[in-house]
Formats: structure tokens, C-alpha cells, sequence
């Protein structure tokens, strides 16, 4: 009897569930333990963090093929309350596989790079700092796989902040003086976030009661006019946390002054792996308000389309008036975190839905151009001049991203992603901002085939059109290979996308 009793007790704990989230926090711990006891082995720690990150998109990928009717759960209390703090389904399992596989692709890019030509000083970047790179990647890793699955408050937030922190130390490892100071830009706005997002889960705890996002108590709070008014705030309050996770207008300032004085590695790890971790957070709450059926979201929805509509407009614009690879890839981010976040205004498990298939689709472009940008060498958008021609690889990669980011073919997958984000503000009537989503449509290809013009042009001034000196790393011609080739199938196949999260 009273064996039976501790059993049901007790909260249960599924290791094999979990992985995901486990397998990076191990790496991080094996290479730093590793390192102290075997120290100045440069090759081993990249090579170990790339496998455990494989390893662990896999165990995701596993869940993501599960029948959405039957989701992975685990950390699950004992009755009578029986709520799981850990709920992943196939868009939670193909988000925390594109969270490890971004970072194994970001991690593959900075190993032994220091970021290419802009990696100078005493702390640069480089092969002796790979057991630390290696641990501050495997430990954002944590907390973005984390964050996907979390469904408690506590969780939700120690996971999220872990997706970034980590990324604040990589931004300073370059040891430069602008480093520094994009490192310090990048900390001030994660604490910011923070504090709002504390915020928010504080007033979410006080209208709904709960310290879950669980979508029958939000049903309950939003019967109650009273607490209805604290629920639609405290939305708001996490909105405004997560717009500087996701690069969101207003909340964008510190992205061009972060990607630039990063190197390209911990560039491209900001622009996918933090994007689509902070993309799987929104998604989280953005499941409890879907699930609890509310018949009039109208506030939230004003809240979000407002956000949506100035990140896409300002974000195109303004890449259009880059000169700098990085810079225009930071507007870029800007403005497609308005495409992510677009569907969810909808507030229907469609519209979610179509949010991942986006943040994943542009995770995968957007690494392949930062991949081009490592072989090519940060800097003008003229050092590109030709490359198609140049460097058939590395040029043929880079435009064919581009076309994706831009929605044209024959990247399809870019064009299908923008299709299936409109599909659910028009079915629920949002005309404005479907009308403005359009308007961004011409912005964007503006933007890029104004790089891919570029590309393919003739080789112009001799002193504008070389690559950087010294060869490429294979790492990057490894991502950029991985990368085209899985565009290229989603082009061909976009519904293999589109089936693994539904």
C-alpha cells in the first residue's frame, strides 16, 4: 500500500522524451570535462557537438512523425491535476530539429573560421576557443529545444533566456571593440526582454490562475471581463518580450549592430537557431489561445498585425539600402520575422501551423546565404560581383537562397511558405494586413534580386569582385552543399514540409 502511494506521487520522467533538450546540455558537459582533462585538443570538440546535435535532431524528428493526436508528454504531475509540463507534438518536434540542426550548421560555420576576414584581435574567435564555442552553442541548443516542448511558466522562461545568453558570450568572444559593444547592445536587450517577459508570465499567472499555458483556464479568464483585460495585457507584455527575441518593430535595434560585429558563425546561429527557438515560444502561448476556442480575439489580433505590418514594411525597406552582406541579412531577419509571426495573428492551429513551416523554411535559407558569406568573406555586397560565375558552388547556393527568401522561382519552398502564412489571415478576414503582407512581397524581391543581380552580373572592377583570400572551409561548403540540397527537395516536395507538421 504504501508503495503505491509514493508511486502515485511522484512525477513521472521520460528520459528517451526529454532528449532533445538533454543530449546538448550532455555534449556541453562532456567537452568542457573533456577539455579539462585533456586540454589543447583543438579538432575534437566541434566534431563532438555536431554528432550530439545530430543525434538529438533525430530524437525530435522522431516525435515530430508522431500522429498530432498523440504527443510526446512527460514531467507529468500525479491527479489529481495530471497536467504534463512537457507536450511536444510534430510542429514542437520539427522546431526543436531545426533548433539543433541550425546550431550544429552555425557551430559547423565558426569552427576554426573565426568568422573569416573580420576576426581580428588578441581574442578573436578561433580553433583555440573551440571547447568553449562548442559548450555556449550545445547550451543555447538546450533551452531552444527546451522552450518547444515547455508548457509550465518556470520552464518556459529559464529555457528561453537559455537560448540566448549563450550567444551573448560568442558575441564577445571575437574580442574586437565593436564585438564588445554589439555584446553589450545584445545583453541589454535580452535583460529587457527578460524583465518584460517575467512580466507578462506574472500577469498571465493572474488571470488565468494557472502557471501553465494550459487553454481551458484561458478560456475560463476570458469569460470573466475582469480578468480578460489582465489576460489581453499580459499577452501584449510577452508579444513585446518575444519581439526582441524574434527582431520585431520596435523591438529591432540591437540586430544590425549584433550581426555585424559577430562573426558569421554566431551570426547565422542568431539569425536561425535564436530566431526559431523564440518563433517555438510564441507558438507555445500562441496553442493556449488557439486551443481555449475564444470567439473574439480582436485585441490581440490588432496587437500582433500592428507588430507584423511595421517589421515586414521596415525591414525591406531598409535592407534595400544595405551595402554590407551581413547588414542586409539583419533587415532581412527583421522582415521575415514579420512573415513568422503573421499566420499567428490568425490565432487558429492552421495559422500556427504555417508559422513553423515558415520559421523552418527561412532557418534553412538564411543559413546557406551566411554559409556563402563565410566562403566569400563578410563585407560589400560588391565582393559577390560575379561570384555566380566565379565560383559556380558557392554562387549557384547563394542565389538559389535568395530566391527563396524572395519567394520566386524555382525556390518554391519560399513561395509555398508565403502562400500557406496568407492563407489564414485571409481566411479570417484580416484584408488589411493581408493587403500590407502583399506590399512586402514587392519589397522583399526588390531586396534580393537586387543581391542576385549581382551575382550574376559580369565581373565588373577587378579590385570588387575577388573572394575572400585563402581557401574555404569545408565546413562551410558542407552547409552550403546540406542546405541547397534540402531547399532544393522542399521545392521539388514542399507538402514533405507541410505533411510533417500537421
Amino acid at each position: 500500500m504504501t508503495a503505491a502511494v509514493v508511486t502515485a506521487t511522484v512525477v513521472s520522467v521520460d528520459v528517451v522524451a526529454l532528449s532533445p533538450a538533454l543530449l546538448p546540455a550532455l555534449g556541453a558537459l562532456l567537452v568542457l570535462v573533456g577539455d579539462a582533462v585533456v586540454p589543447g585538443r583543438r579538432a575534437w570538440p566541434p566534431v563532438a557537438g555536431v554528432a550530439v546535435l545530430v543525434v538529438g535532431a533525430g530524437a525530435a524528428l522522431a516525435t515530430a512523425l508522431r500522429p498530432a493526436s498523440d504527443p510526446v508528454r512527460t514531467l507529468c504531475l500525479p491527479a489529481p491535476d495530471g497536467a504534463c509540463l512537457w507536450t511536444a507534438g510534430p510542429a514542437s518536434g520539427a522546431l526543436q530539429a531545426g533548433i539543433l540542426l541550425s546550431t550544429a550548421a552555425a557551430l559547423a560555420l565558426l569552427h576554426g573560421s573565426g568568422g573569416g576576414p573580420r576576426a581580428t584581435g588578441p581574442r578573436a574567435t578561433g580553433p583555440h576557443d573551440t571547447a568553449v564555442t562548442t559548450a555556449l552553442l550545445l547550451a543555447a541548443a538546450t533551452g531552444g529545444a527546451g522552450v518547444a516542448a515547455a508548457r509550465d511558466l518556470g520552464t518556459w522562461l529559464v529555457c528561453l533566456e537559455l537560448a540566448t545568453i549563450p550567444l551573448v558570450a560568442l558575441v564577445a568572444l571575437r574580442g574586437t571593440r565593436t564585438a564588445a559593444h554589439g555584446a553589450l547592445t545584445l545583453l541589454v536587450t535580452s535583460l529587457a526582454s527578460f524583465a518584460l517577459l517575467v512580466l507578462g508570465s506574472a500577469l498571465w499567472l493572474t488571470a488565468t490562475g494557472d502557471a501553465s499555458f494550459a487553454a481551458d483556464t484561458v478560456s475560463r479568464a476570458w469569460a470573466d471581463p475582469d480578468r480578460r483585460s489582465v489576460l489581453v495585457l499580459a499577452v501584449t507584455v510577452l508579444l513585446s518580450g518575444l519581439g526582441f527575441k524574434l527582431s520585431l518593430v520596435p523591438f529591432h535595434a540591437w540586430t544590425p549592430q549584433a550581426y555585424s560585429t559577430a562573426d558569421v558563425g554566431t551570426a547565422a546561429a542568431l539569425a536561425a537557431a535564436s530566431k526559431t527557438s523564440a518563433a517555438a515560444a510564441l507558438l507555445v502561448v500562441g496553442q493556449a489561445l488557439a486551443g481555449a476556442g475564444i470567439p473574439d480575439l480582436r485585441p490581440v489580433t490588432v496587437v500582433v498585425g500592428a507588430v507584423v505590418a511595421a517589421s515586414m514594411l521596415l525591414g525591406n525597406v531598409m535592407a534595400l539600402r544595405q551595402d554590407d552582406t551581413t547588414r542586409l541579412l539583419a533587415w532581412s531577419t527583421v522582415a521575415q520575422a514579420g512573415w513568422v509571426v503573421l499566420p499567428v495573428a490568425a490565432l487558429t492551429d492552421e495559422g500556427l501551423r504555417a508559422s513553423a513551416m515558415y520559421v523552418l523554411t527561412y532557418a534553412v535559407a538564411t543559413l546557406v546565404a551566411f554559409a556563402a558569406v563565410r566562403v566569400v568573406g563578410a563585407g560589400s555586397l560588391a565582393s559577390t560581383r560575379g561570384l555566380l560565375r566565379r565560383d559556380p558552388l558557392t554562387g549557384g547556393a547563394l542565389a538559389f537562397a535568395l530566391l527563396v527568401l524572395a519567394g520566386l522561382p524555382p525556390g518554391v519552398v519560399g513561395l509555398v511558405a508565403k502562400v500557406v502564412a496568407l492563407r489564414p489571415v485571409v481566411d479570417e478576414g484580416l484584408w488589411p494586413l493581408a493587403l500590407v503582407a502583399v506590399v512586402a512581397v514587392v519589397l522583399g524581391i526588390a531586396v534580393y534580386l537586387r543581391w542576385f543581380a549581382l551575382l550574376v552580373a559580369g565581373p565588373g572592377d577587378p579590385t570588387t569582385g575577388t573572394a575572400a583570400s585563402g581557401p574555404a572551409p569545408r565546413a562551410a561548403r558542407v552547409v552550403l552543399v546540406v542546405g541547397t540540397g534540402l531547399l532544393v527537395l522542399l521545392s521539388v516536395l514542399p507538402g514533405l514540409l507541410l505533411g510533417l507538421l500537421s
